[in-house]
């Protein structure tokens, strides 16, 4: 196999490499890190010495490719397929960009902020920080709810990178924070992800260890 997959089935960021993965029916080894291992994490560090995945490793280009906005353009443009994640035209291609990083930051990380504090032991809570994660949370809701107000997918009809970055967030972000009545555009676009074969076939991967998520 020519490309192998670092990751984690639960890791939100890793998600968002797998539908784009999933779309193009791209093949690849999946490779499952356990943080917690002392042998896993050395492997990772020894690939991507941040120490967080995805990562994606590309053996006939021998090439490493971290980050997941970075892993999906690198498929789109080296192991193309019938879905084309970033658009030709350049302005198409921009905005498409811009979602991607609204998604990972406006979004993700807020969420991410939260499910960590869950994690925390008792007195090493951030009551302040999870307030304000969530403020940007409904900040975020509110904009998604304007933006898809018209259109299907996250820049218009096709689907592309920023769909793959809406996903994983708005599927724990209703977790911590539910979407609620006002936000019925952001519920029907979820729905819409959901549906997608390649999201659901993340899900259904992911559903063994759902139990491990911080309630």
């Amino acid at each position: 196999m020519l490309l192998t997959l670092h990751f984690h089935p639960l890791a939100s960021f890793c998600w968002k490499a797998l539908i784009a993965l999933y779309e193009n029916d791209t093949p690849f080894a999946p490779n499952m890190v356990d943080l917690g291992n002392t042998a896993d994490r050395a492997a990772l560090l020894k690939l991507w010495p941040i120490g967080k995945f995805p990562v994606l490793r590309d053996d006939a280009r021998d090439q490493t490719v971290p980050e997941s906005s970075i892993i999906i353009e690198y498929l789109d443009r080296h192991y193309p397929g019938r879905t084309q994640f970033i658009p030709a035209d350049p302005d198409l291609a921009w905005q498409t960009r811009l979602r991607d990083r609204f998604y990972d930051l406006y979004l993700h990380l807020p969420m991410q902020k939260i499910m960590g504090d869950r994690l925390r032991a008792e007195g090493k809570k951030d009551p302040h920080g999870v307030e304000e994660a969530r403020e940007q949370l409904q900040t975020s809701y509110r904009m998604i709810e304007a933006q898809m107000s018209v259109g299907t997918w996250a820049t218009g009809e096709t689907f592309g990178l920023a769909d793959c970055a809406a996903m994983p967030p708005l599927f724990y972000g209703n977790m911590v924070e539910p979407f609620g009545d006002a936000h019925k555009n952001v519920t029907a676009y979820y729905e819409r992800l959901k549906a997608r074969p390649s999201v659901a076939r993340v899900l259904k991967e992911a559903e063994p260890y759902f139990n491990m998520v911080p309630k």
